[in-house]
């Protein structure tokens, strides 16, 4: 299974490497059930509260380039987006001391009237102006329900542009409306990436493409990247918060890519390999013991720096091992239930089993039977290998009123997820939750040291949702907490 960088859009995930965002059983159930080869079909709901969109994640993620431009060509209520980007990013930057005069996010406002007389001179318009104003070295246009359903001409566009703009204009085909998984989005961003910027290798380097999110929450963590990778010579190079145009273009002349999500940045890793032969670090993600150790060597494998690598790794575990255990005796026997995408879910899940932690359940909110090399995730092939035991797993796509019925009947210990918005709901029914926001809070041995006394801490200091619980007044009754969580897709199927 190839990617083909000239194609002009990557495909959903439902289409092109078989994802689904509804599933009821357990972890081997999945596992004996999905293959490469087949995999349990999509069990569709017939009732759907708020999830995400690909466009946010898609046009959320170029906007951590610092000289790029986004005009996004759609209705003024699709461009929240921008607000994330005006706040988070902008910080971000500044901490970094990279200029981002050059960044812009606009949007063409698409009226009613547009909807039957199209909008593609307004959209012209607003481009000229988002260049003139912002001189970007790339503009990426990016789609939406509305004028991906009415068949607004991107590439014709660009043809009628090139020659009028001295920069790349580069469209995103990221409607919403073409995939229900919203993860879709990264790779349309990717796609993007690949064919309008990234550029043949002229000589390679001694750098390391990081893909990631915002990649600058935890700066200790990114000292201990800088660190690690110098132990086998190497430099890291950020994508894409607060990264450039420029090194976008020279990413192709790396020594590898590595991913703290692979949910996130597989696409890229991937389509870099085919397109340009950078190894693309497969390994469990680098959190926790073992994920961190295998992650280590499989990239010192790349530039035949093992030995070093193994001399450090004794070395840090030494050190926090011991401090490691002194925690784990406490969270020993806890019960958790994890709510995450399947990238840093799986993971986090064996994260809290090496703390000896009992996990109950895991919602994630899709599932990728493959990436785009035909490989199944390596987390979730962890897991299969090396759980202690077998647990419940859904498939929910963010579907709060799943998941809260799940967590009412498992009432765990604690309640782990990477979302603010739902860390509240397990808050109001009285279970403490621990919001991993930042992905690189349980990185190396030291971050897991962190996360094990941060999550021990939330544990056993529990005033708080003993508190809200008893003050807040849930919408769901006891009637609905009382339903069987399996049976919401199967009514589905049969509706």
């Amino acid at each position: 299974m190839a990617i083909d960088i000239g194609d002009k859009l990557c495909g959903s995930r439902e289409a092109r490497i078989g994802s689904v965002t509804g599933y009821w059983g357990t972890l081997q159930a999945l596992g004996k059930e999905c293959s490469t080869e087949g995999c349990p079909g999509e069990r569709r709901r017939c009732f759907s509260q708020a999830s995400s969109c690909p466009a946010t994640c898609a046009l959320g993620q170029l906007a951590g380039i610092n000289d790029a431009a986004i005009v996004h060509h759609s209705p003024s209520g699709c461009a929240a987006t921008a607000m994330g980007v005006g706040s988070n990013l902008d910080l971000l930057a500044g901490a970094l001391g990279r200029p981002r005069n050059h960044f812009g996010y606009t949007c063409t406002d698409m009226k009613e009237s547009d909807t039957v007389f199209g909008a593609i001179e307004n959209l012209k318009e607003v481009i000229r102006e988002t260049y003139v104003r912002y001189r970007p070295k790339v503009i990426f246009v990016g789609a939406s329900c509305v004028s991906g359903v009415i068949g607004e001409d991107f590439d014709g566009l660009i043809d009628d542009l090139k020659e009028e703009l001295p920069v790349a204009i580069a469209p995103v085909h990221c409607e919403g409306f073409k995939s229900q998984i919203w993860a879709t989005g990264f790779d349309a961003a990717w796609h993007t990436v690949l064919k309008y910027v990234v550029k043949a290798p002229e000589v390679k380097s001694n750098k390391v493409n990081i893909i990631g999110f915002t990649q600058g929450l935890s700066w200790n963590a990114r000292a201990d990247v800088k660190e690690l990778l110098e132990v086998v010579g190497l430099e890291p190079v950020w994508f894409p918060a607060s990264s450039t145009v420029e090194e976008f273009a020279h990413s192709s002349e790396a020594v590898a890519t590595i991913s703290t999500c692979s949910t996130l940045g597989a696409y890229f890793g991937v389509g870099l390999e085919e397109a340009y032969g950078v190894p693309y670090v497969r390994s469990v993600p680098p959190h926790g013991i073992a994920g961190y150790t295998d992650f280590a060597r499989k990239l010192a494998a790349v530039v035949g720096k093992e030995n070093e690598m193994e001399a450090y790794l004794d070395k840090d575990l030494a050190k926090y091992l011991p401090q490691i255990e002194k925690v784990r005796k406490e969270l020993e026997g806890k019960r958790a239930m994890v709510a995450m995408g399947p990238g840093f879910g799986f993971n986090y899940v064996r994260i809290l089993q090496e703390l000896g932690m009992k996990v109950e359940h895991l919602s994630a909110w899709h599932f990728d039977k493959q990436y785009d090399d035909g490989r199944r995730p390596e987390a979730f092939e962890y897991l299969l290998e090396h759980s202690p035991n077998d647990f419940g797993l859904s498939v929910n796509d963010l579907q709060n009123y799943e998941f809260m019925n799940i967590l009412d009947k498992v009432r765990p210990d604690v309640f782990v997820s990477r979302h603010p918005g739902s860390t509240v709901w397990a808050m109001k029914i009285g279970i403490p939750a621990y919001c991993v926001y930042d992905e690189y809070n349980a990185f190396g041995y030291k971050g897991m040291l962190r996360f094990a006394k941060t999550l021990l801490y939330i544990i056993v200091n529990r005033s708080f949702p003993d508190n809200l619980s008893r003050r807040v007044r849930l919408p769901y009754t006891r009637w609905w907490m009382e339903q069987q969580a399996d049976k919401f897709l199967e009514i589905a199927e049969e509706v």
